[in-house]
Protein backbone atom coordinates (compact mmCIF):
# COMPACT_ATOMS: atom_id res chain seq x y z
CA UNK A 1 0.00 0.00 0.00
CA UNK A 2 1.80 3.30 -1.23
CA UNK A 3 2.95 4.94 2.02
CA UNK A 4 0.42 8.53 1.70
CA UNK A 5 -2.82 6.05 0.85
CA UNK A 6 -5.00 6.03 4.36
CA UNK A 7 -6.45 2.70 4.84
CA UNK A 8 -9.67 1.53 2.61
CA UNK A 9 -13.10 1.85 4.25
CA UNK A 10 -15.53 -0.47 5.54
CA UNK A 11 -18.46 1.81 6.41
CA UNK A 12 -21.02 0.47 3.24
CA UNK A 13 -22.82 -2.09 5.71
CA UNK A 14 -22.63 -4.28 2.78
CA UNK A 15 -19.79 -5.68 1.52
CA UNK A 16 -20.66 -4.76 -2.38
CA UNK A 17 -21.06 -1.09 -1.19
CA UNK A 18 -17.36 -1.34 0.52
CA UNK A 19 -16.18 -2.64 -2.67
CA UNK A 20 -17.42 0.20 -4.74
CA UNK A 21 -16.07 2.17 -2.05
CA UNK A 22 -12.50 1.56 -3.01
CA UNK A 23 -12.10 4.40 -4.90
CA UNK A 24 -12.91 7.17 -3.45
CA UNK A 25 -11.89 10.76 -2.37
CA UNK A 26 -11.23 11.34 1.39
CA UNK A 27 -9.61 14.18 0.97
CA UNK A 28 -10.31 15.23 -1.97
CA UNK A 29 -8.09 13.51 -4.47
CA UNK A 30 -9.02 10.46 -6.04
CA UNK A 31 -8.32 7.23 -4.23
CA UNK A 32 -7.78 3.62 -5.44
CA UNK A 33 -7.70 0.91 -3.17
CA UNK A 34 -7.32 -1.54 -6.06
CA UNK A 35 -4.52 -0.96 -8.17
CA UNK A 36 -2.93 -3.92 -8.84
CA UNK A 37 -3.48 -7.75 -7.88
CA UNK A 38 -1.86 -7.45 -4.14
CA UNK A 39 -4.06 -4.82 -3.25
CA UNK A 40 -7.31 -6.57 -4.36
CA UNK A 41 -6.03 -9.84 -2.55
CA UNK A 42 -5.01 -7.38 1.07
CA UNK A 43 -8.66 -5.63 0.40
CA UNK A 44 -10.02 -9.27 0.27
CA UNK A 45 -8.01 -10.31 3.63
CA UNK A 46 -9.20 -6.76 4.85
CA UNK A 47 -12.84 -7.62 4.18
CA UNK A 48 -12.06 -10.94 5.86
CA UNK A 49 -13.40 -12.40 2.27
CA UNK A 50 -10.22 -14.58 2.47
CA UNK A 51 -8.43 -15.47 5.75
CA UNK A 52 -4.55 -14.70 6.09
CA UNK A 53 -3.49 -18.16 5.32
CA UNK A 54 -4.97 -18.26 2.02
CA UNK A 55 -4.70 -14.68 1.25
CA UNK A 56 -0.13 -15.49 1.97
CA UNK A 57 -0.95 -18.51 -0.11
CA UNK A 58 -2.56 -16.19 -2.88
CA UNK A 59 0.45 -13.31 -2.87
CA UNK A 60 2.62 -16.48 -4.36
CA UNK A 61 0.62 -16.53 -7.36
CA UNK A 62 1.68 -15.05 -10.89
CA UNK A 63 2.15 -10.95 -10.15
CA UNK A 64 0.28 -10.62 -13.88
CA UNK A 65 -2.16 -13.10 -13.26
CA UNK A 66 -3.16 -11.19 -10.03
CA UNK A 67 -3.36 -8.51 -11.62
CA UNK A 68 -5.22 -8.99 -14.20
CA UNK A 69 -7.86 -10.35 -12.19
CA UNK A 70 -7.48 -6.68 -10.43
CA UNK A 71 -8.27 -5.07 -13.55
CA UNK A 72 -11.39 -6.92 -14.33
CA UNK A 73 -12.79 -6.39 -10.43
CA UNK A 74 -12.08 -2.52 -11.59
CA UNK A 75 -14.22 -3.09 -14.66
CA UNK A 76 -17.24 -5.26 -12.07
CA UNK A 77 -16.69 -1.94 -9.68
CA UNK A 78 -17.52 0.42 -13.00
CA UNK A 79 -20.55 -1.92 -13.81
CA UNK A 80 -21.55 -1.65 -10.32
CA UNK A 81 -21.34 1.65 -9.46
CA UNK A 82 -23.26 3.06 -12.34
CA UNK A 83 -25.78 0.54 -11.62
CA UNK A 84 -26.51 1.44 -8.05
CA UNK A 85 -25.65 5.45 -8.44
CA UNK A 86 -28.46 5.18 -11.13
CA UNK A 87 -31.16 3.55 -8.71
CA UNK A 88 -30.10 4.26 -4.84
CA UNK A 89 -32.73 6.20 -2.83
CA UNK A 90 -35.71 4.63 -5.06
CA UNK A 91 -37.65 1.19 -5.30
CA UNK A 92 -35.18 -1.10 -7.31
CA UNK A 93 -36.45 -1.32 -11.31
CA UNK A 94 -34.47 -3.21 -13.51
CA UNK A 95 -34.50 -5.05 -16.58
CA UNK A 96 -33.16 -8.45 -17.78
CA UNK A 97 -30.51 -6.55 -20.07
CA UNK A 98 -29.46 -4.49 -17.11
CA UNK A 99 -28.20 -6.90 -15.25
CA UNK A 100 -27.20 -9.49 -18.14
CA UNK A 101 -23.40 -8.36 -16.96
CA UNK A 102 -24.01 -9.74 -13.28
CA UNK A 103 -25.46 -12.47 -14.48
CA UNK A 104 -22.80 -13.43 -17.13
CA UNK A 105 -20.03 -13.24 -14.17
CA UNK A 106 -22.30 -15.40 -11.66
CA UNK A 107 -22.31 -18.14 -13.96
CA UNK A 108 -19.02 -18.24 -13.52
CA UNK A 109 -18.35 -19.10 -10.32
CA UNK A 110 -16.98 -22.36 -9.35
CA UNK A 111 -18.48 -22.03 -5.35
CA UNK A 112 -20.69 -24.47 -3.51
CA UNK A 113 -22.70 -24.86 -0.64
CA UNK A 114 -21.95 -26.56 2.59
CA UNK A 115 -23.48 -27.31 5.78
CA UNK A 116 -21.43 -27.13 8.80
CA UNK A 117 -21.74 -27.55 12.30
CA UNK A 118 -21.01 -23.81 14.57
CA UNK A 119 -21.67 -24.92 18.00
CA UNK A 120 -24.17 -26.83 20.76
CA UNK A 121 -26.77 -25.21 22.64
CA UNK A 122 -28.26 -27.42 25.25
CA UNK A 123 -32.06 -27.07 24.34
CA UNK A 124 -32.03 -27.83 20.81
CA UNK A 125 -28.84 -29.21 19.98
CA UNK A 126 -26.10 -28.95 17.08
CA UNK A 127 -26.65 -25.78 15.88
CA UNK A 128 -26.10 -25.53 11.83
CA UNK A 129 -25.51 -23.41 8.90
CA UNK A 130 -25.73 -23.06 5.13
CA UNK A 131 -22.57 -20.96 3.63
CA UNK A 132 -20.29 -21.19 0.31
CA UNK A 133 -16.91 -22.44 0.17
CA UNK A 134 -14.98 -21.84 -2.45
CA UNK A 135 -11.35 -23.90 -3.49
CA UNK A 136 -9.37 -20.66 -4.18
CA UNK A 137 -7.52 -22.29 -6.27
CA UNK A 138 -7.32 -19.95 -9.20
CA UNK A 139 -6.95 -15.54 -9.56
CA UNK A 140 -10.38 -15.79 -11.50
CA UNK A 141 -11.76 -16.66 -8.58
CA UNK A 142 -10.71 -13.48 -6.52
CA UNK A 143 -13.58 -11.76 -7.92
CA UNK A 144 -16.61 -14.18 -7.44
CA UNK A 145 -17.43 -12.94 -3.75
CA UNK A 146 -17.97 -9.69 -5.19
CA UNK A 147 -20.35 -10.42 -7.85
CA UNK A 148 -21.50 -13.09 -5.19
CA UNK A 149 -22.00 -9.62 -3.10
CA UNK A 150 -23.83 -7.74 -5.91
CA UNK A 151 -26.27 -10.14 -6.10
CA UNK A 152 -27.25 -10.56 -2.44
CA UNK A 153 -27.66 -6.24 -2.80
CA UNK A 154 -29.80 -6.42 -5.47
CA UNK A 155 -31.83 -9.08 -4.95
CA UNK A 156 -32.34 -9.02 -0.86
CA UNK A 157 -31.55 -5.26 0.66
CA UNK A 158 -34.16 -1.89 -0.04
CA UNK A 159 -32.21 0.28 -2.57
CA UNK A 160 -34.01 3.33 -0.68
CA UNK A 161 -31.71 2.94 1.55
CA UNK A 162 -28.44 3.01 -0.06
CA UNK A 163 -27.01 6.61 0.29
CA UNK A 164 -23.81 8.39 -1.14
CA UNK A 165 -22.56 10.89 1.67
CA UNK A 166 -23.57 13.99 2.09
CA UNK A 167 -20.01 15.21 2.16
CA UNK A 168 -19.12 17.99 0.04
CA UNK A 169 -15.60 16.23 -0.81
CA UNK A 170 -16.98 12.65 -0.74
CA UNK A 171 -19.09 10.17 -2.50
CA UNK A 172 -18.67 6.67 -0.32
CA UNK A 173 -21.86 4.91 -0.26
CA UNK A 174 -23.55 3.47 2.26
CA UNK A 175 -26.78 1.06 3.46
CA UNK A 176 -28.33 3.11 6.38
CA UNK A 177 -29.54 0.95 8.44
CA UNK A 178 -30.45 3.26 11.09
CA UNK A 179 -34.03 2.91 13.24
CA UNK A 180 -35.32 6.51 11.24
CA UNK A 181 -33.06 5.89 7.99
CA UNK A 182 -31.80 9.33 8.74
CA UNK A 183 -27.94 8.99 8.45
CA UNK A 184 -26.42 11.70 6.41
CA UNK A 185 -22.47 10.85 6.74
CA UNK A 186 -20.12 7.98 6.57
CA UNK A 187 -18.57 8.95 9.46
CA UNK A 188 -20.02 12.06 11.47
CA UNK A 189 -16.92 12.43 13.21
CA UNK A 190 -15.23 13.08 9.79
CA UNK A 191 -17.70 14.65 6.82
CA UNK A 192 -20.12 15.68 9.68
CA UNK A 193 -18.22 17.62 11.35
CA UNK A 194 -16.21 18.89 8.38
CA UNK A 195 -20.15 19.93 7.12
CA UNK A 196 -20.77 21.38 10.49
CA UNK A 197 -17.65 23.79 9.92
CA UNK A 198 -18.23 24.57 6.61
CA UNK A 199 -21.68 26.13 7.58
CA UNK A 200 -20.33 27.62 10.28
CA UNK A 201 -17.74 29.35 7.85
CA UNK A 202 -20.38 30.52 5.78
CA UNK A 203 -22.48 32.19 8.08
CA UNK A 204 -19.85 33.77 9.46
CA UNK A 205 -18.84 35.11 6.27
CA UNK A 206 -22.49 36.17 5.15
CA UNK A 207 -22.69 37.86 8.59
CA UNK A 208 -19.82 39.83 7.98
CA UNK A 209 -20.86 40.99 4.35
CA UNK A 210 -24.12 42.34 6.37
CA UNK A 211 -22.37 44.05 8.27
CA UNK A 212 -20.13 45.73 5.95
Amino acid sequence: MPLDRPPPFFVGNHLALDFLNTIATPQGAVIDWLCDGQDLVGWLENARVIDPVVAARIRTWRRDALDEVAGKAREFRNWLRAFVTARKGKPLRATAGSIAPLNELLARDKSFPQVEVVGRNADVGHSLVRRRVRRWESPEELIDPLVDAAADLICNHDFRSIRTCEGSACCLMFLDRTKGHARRWFSMAVCGNRAKAEAHRARTARKKGRAG
